[in-house]
């Protein structure tokens, strides 16, 4: 398994990145929360998870190691796999998650798209004890960028939400305005889809 990487960002999407390390490019997913703390950035350090599949080797990269850990948690939860726990940490941040869990807060894991009444309920009676030590909290960083409605729509894509749906959210959430970012957009496209 890898644990880290580190190297020069050549590409970066609110759903994925490419990192060059010797030479060759590594196409890692990441989440919302994630993407944050990287825009801006050239060159990162990563902690990565590792999956394996039949058809597909799959690369997923944190900015920090406290939310690689709580993505870990999560997938060990039965019914929850790798792209609902990103889908989960782009909704949310790692601490809300946390306090969500400890708390016995159902709602606010339900407010996740893929997360039903008793996904929450297994995700907080598996998790609740596990997760005794409080993260400490994360800045994030606000990157404004004019392309803020195609990195949204390309990185929902590809968390497996239809094109058409998507679009139809987005174009609604900005014809209300007060949309500051590609992660505002996204959160609450989330929330909605």
């Amino acid at each position: 398994m890898y644990e880290y990487i580190s190297g020069k960002i050549t590409e970066l999407t609110p759903a994925s990145l490419i990192i060059e390390n010797g030479g060759v490019g590594y196409f890692v997913n990441i989440s919302l929360n994630t993407y944050s703390l990287l825009s801006g950035k050239q060159v990162s350090h990563l902690f990565l998870h590792q999956v394996v599949r039949e058809d597909a080797h799959l690369l997923f990269g944190f900015a920090d190691k406290h939310e690689r850990d709580l993505f870990r948690q999560l997938i060990t939860v039965s019914g929850i796999g790798v792209n609902t726990a990103r889908v989960m940490l782009s909704s949310l941040s790692p601490i809300d998650i946390k306090r969500a869990i400890t708390s016995g807060n159902v709602d606010v894991l339900k407010g996740v798209k893929g997360i039903g009444l008793k996904s929450a309920q297994r995700i907080i009676v598996e998790l609740k004890d596990k997760l005794g030590k409080i993260f400490e909290g994360e800045e994030i960083y606000i990157a404004s960028d004019n392309t803020i409605r195609q990195e949204s729509l390309s990185a929902l894509v590809m968390l497996g939400f239809s094109k058409n749906a998507v679009e139809k959210v987005i174009n609604q959430l900005l014809a209300e305005g007060e949309i500051r970012s590609v992660e505002d957009l996204i959160k609450r496209a989330l929330k909605k889809l």
